[in-house]
């Protein structure tokens, strides 16, 4: 599978990474919306982590340009910010699932969800 760990802080893209990344995935790590998508040229995401806070293009903005260039990639939020006007947003914005950072292990439900319907495609 290929993964994209959008989030501007370096220790939060490692956990992301040690709880999600299996043998044989493909991951890019970007600190910004804006390094996402130029990243997206040539990396092919089934599956986008994304922080909601960060600098440069928000998160919401860089979720509609994802999904635009590339609509079978999956996004799923992740944030410190459990307000229902961000999930709205999030939701509105094209992604599939929105993670709370206290409860990131339910992360890995949603890409063990992803990875399963990749495996399943016939």
């Amino acid at each position: 599978m290929k993964l994209m760990i959008v989030d501007d802080h370096e220790g939060m893209r490692s956990m992301i990474r040690q709880l999600i990344v299996a043998p044989g995935d493909s991951v890019v790590e970007c600190a910004s919306g804006d390094e996402a998508l130029r990243a997206l040229g040539e990396f092919k995401p089934d599956c986008v982590t994304m922080d909601v806070s960060m600098p440069g293009l928000c998160a919401f903005q860089t979720t509609r340009n994802i999904r635009t260039a590339h609509p079978s990639a999956r996004v799923i939020f992740v944030s410190s910010h459990d307000q229902p006007d961000y999930r709205r947003a999030a939701h509105e914005a094209g992604a599939v699932g929105y993670v709370v950072k206290e409860k990131l292990s339910e992360l890995y439900l949603f890409v063990a969800t992803k990875r399963l319907l990749t495996s399943l495609k016939v």
